[in-house]
């Protein structure tokens, strides 16, 4: 049993869980190995979960049993039909949030575009959501692309693969990003800064300009995912902060000119908090005490809790399927973690 001062040693505290594993590799894709050379060079294993399950299926349900909360297929009553016949591409889809958005948007019936660096991990679940759709006779289906979001010509891949196979585009949700290890800007090089703007916020303008003639066609909706840290700040994070402030701005600004035009395209954000995710639990079991760091994540909520991917999935399908005067809009799913006062010092 964890005691306060375990809990307020951690640095969950502050949104961080531990320093976790998979962190960049920042000398991997430099020739000389002195700096430089090409940018964003996350390793194929970050936030990789470590727990040894099998399947992404297994996954999701050992997550939603320890968090209390219903399973996976229990959590998708009442989706069916939602969102049916649309074509939906969901970067960084194969795992975490991403991972909660492809299985909702699935239920609700989109064939769906998961778009991800790992392959292993993609292909798994595009397989086990076939699978479960050919069992119950259902018409729509899961492709998956590999895609290094940094690099525009990928993102252009990736769309094309989408309206190769589907025909269209009515939705993109911009998920993949990462989140960088605890530190002060004195501890950041400039170089880094520009690394992780250019895979956070970068990648999230190119995908954003290369399906919007697509989605213009159709009425679409863009929901880009940016983080409560974006309007509130974080400790030790100011080019995580930086970069999610930058994604909610551009969202609300590019909401305004496509509203203005008479495709009817909507923009809007979601900015969760405190989601439990394979990431998550990495970072947390890095922890000298997993317990107290996990207990620490649950008590910035008043709720009392994390959220899960499954609910960030049902916020987007809703803000996709239901919210049709809605733009501009920054969905905070935060628990109530700004709510009241809270030790800060």
């Amino acid at each position: 049993m964890s005691t306060d001062a375990d809990i307020l040693n951690t640095q969950s505290r502050q949104g961080y869980f531990g320093g976790g594993s998979g962190t960049p590799d920042t000398e991997s894709n430099k020739p000389d190995g002195s700096g430089g050379g090409e940018r964003i060079v996350l390793s194929e294993q970050y936030g990789q979960s470590e727990t040894g399950l099998a399947s992404p299926a297994a996954a999701a349900a050992a997550s939603a049993t320890e968090m209390g909360m219903a399973p996976p297929d229990e959590a998708m009553v009442g989706l069916a039909g939602r969102y049916a016949g649309k074509c939906v591409i969901v970067t960084g889809g194969s795992k975490g949030i991403g991972e909660g958005c492809t299985r909702v948007f699935f239920a609700a019936g989109s064939n769906i575009v998961v778009a991800a660096r790992g392959t292993a991990d993609g292909e798994a679940l595009v397989s086990e959501l076939n699978a479960k759709a050919m069992g119950a006779g259902a018409p729509n289906r899961c492709i998956f692309a590999k895609t290094d979001v940094s690099k525009a010509e990928q993102i252009e891949a990736l769309v094309a693969a989408a309206v190769g196979t589907f025909g269209r585009v009515d939705c993109l949700i911009n998920n993949a990003g990462w989140h960088p290890p605890p530190a002060t800007i004195d501890d950041f090089s400039v170089d880094e800064m520009q690394d992780l703007f250019q895979l956070n916020f970068v990648s999230i303008f190119a995908a954003c300009k290369i399906a919007l003639p697509h989605l213009r066609k159709v009425g679409g909706n863009i929901i880009n995912m940016s983080s409560w840290v974006g309007a509130n700040g974080q400790a030790q994070a100011p080019t995580y902060a930086a970069t999610k402030g930058a994604i909610t701005a551009f969202s609300k600004a590019l909401a305004i000119d496509e509203a203005a035009s008479s495709t009817g395209v909507r923009v809007n954000i979601v900015s969760p908090g405190n989601i439990w995710t394979p990431l998550w639990k990495s970072w947390s079991d890095g922890e000298q005490d997993p317990d107290a760091a996990r207990e620490a994540g649950d008590r910035v909520q008043v709720m009392g809790r994390k959220g899960t991917i499954i609910e960030t999935g049902r916020l987007c399908l809703c803000i996709a399927a239901d919210l049709t005067f809605t733009t501009g809009v920054d969905h905070i799913q935060s628990g109530g973690a700004e709510l009241g006062y809270g030790v800060k010092a």
